[in-house]
């Protein structure tokens, strides 16, 4: 079974998570998202996206 679900979703589900059953505060989940997305514009760009393919592809079973 396949599910869809927008990426922004799922971070935003751990978010809220994080800051209501672990604490951790509101302004620390923002410089973490910003971070990232700040990442993303960097020379490691394409080796996390590769990593992300690589473990949603394990995680669907359809990993060769």
């Amino acid at each position: 079974m396949t599910v869809s679900l927008p990426l922004v979703f799922v971070l935003g589900v751990i978010a809220w998570a994080a800051i209501k059953f672990l604490g951790i505060r509101l302004w620390v989940a923002v410089v973490i998202a910003l971070f990232g997305f700040w990442l993303s514009h960097t020379i490691l760009a394409p080796a996390i996206e590769s990593g992300t393919r690589t473990g949603v592809d394990v995680v669907n079973g359809t990993h060769e």
